[in-house]
């Protein structure tokens, strides 16, 4: 099939997923046009493609929820062309995908996080991943959704997921008993630890403290290199400053930063911060 045929079946079912979503979650909340919607450009100068924020907050069921579609492309730089598949052969790219935050009122239901997307190089290939953050521990609940997730990835392929990614709290005293216990299972392959910390807003603070300004936290994660880990960032954008400093003082631990800097409101302060921010975080070559 044509690549131009294969992004536009792709970037269409990712449009229509973002509509058939936010009409179910507009069913269970009892209510129509709910959402708050924006929309963004990737380039400033150029025309790099861009996509769609859509936000629910304090709702029936849901105390925030963003359904996102992004479509991008453009030319990968030359640190990082060699670490995507294809990007040997041909620098240029071009994504789409769907990307979906759920956070509940109730607190016996955890959020929930799930994307995926499309990425054509010199080839097309599909990836994603999804989790989900308890607010009260309960193991059957945890076994649950483990099994119902093998199910469905079954379904299409036996070895998948390709890869799990586990939670370690670096200012515990067994940071190496709990990446041990992850281990045994074949495919991990990282860490992930909410970070987003801010002091003065409550509301958007997920972390106890700032865990990047306790030296407890950031020796302990060495660890990461020893175990050859990877690390999921999750954190504000004004926690840049300290995160870049993580990054260039573990240069062997990869960083993906999916999770990362999520706009605080939807307005061009808020998505210019995001966008220099990014920016700073993707030109060291261990972020991904």
């Amino acid at each position: 099939m044509d690549q131009t045929i294969k992004k536009k079946l792709a970037r269409n079912w990712f449009k229509t997923l973002q509509e058939v979503i936010c009409q179910e979650i507009e069913e269970l909340e009892g209510k129509k046009n709910i959402f708050k919607i924006k929309n963004w450009e990737r380039g400033k100068n150029s025309n790099e493609g861009g996509g769609q924020f859509r936000i629910l907050e304090n709702g029936k069921i849901f105390e925030k929820v963003g359904v996102n579609f992004s479509e991008v492309y453009g030319k990968f730089s030359k640190q990082f062309r060699k670490r995507i598949p294809g990007g040997d052969k041909n620098p240029n790219f071009w994504a789409a995908g769907i990307s979906v935050v759920m956070h509940m009122k109730n607190p016996h239901v955890p959020a929930m996080h799930f994307n995926t997307r499309y990425i054509y190089t010199s080839h097309g290939w599909f990836g994603g991943g999804m989790d989900v953050t308890p607010c009260l521990k309960d193991k059957s609940l945890e076994k649950w959704f483990h099994n119902e997730l093998k199910k469905s990835c079954d379904k299409h392929n036996k070895n998948f997921p390709n890869a799990i990614i586990g939670f370690v709290d670096f200012l515990k005293s067994d940071v190496e008993e709990k990446i041990e216990k992850h281990l045994t299972f074949g495919n991990f392959r990282g860490i992930r630890q909410i970070l987003n910390f801010d002091a003065n807003n409550t509301e958007i603070s997920h972390a106890k403290v700032d865990y990047l300004k306790e030296d407890q936290w950031i020796n302990k994660f060495s660890k990461m290199q020893k175990y050859n880990l990877s690390f999921d960032l999750s954190i504000l954008w004004t926690q840049t400053d300290d995160a870049l400093k993580l990054i260039n003082k573990y240069k062997n631990v990869q960083f993906i930063i999916n999770h990362t800097l999520s706009p605080f409101y939807i307005n061009e302060k808020s998505f210019g911060e995001w966008i220099k921010n990014i920016k700073l975080m993707s030109a060291s070559e261990n972020v991904a």
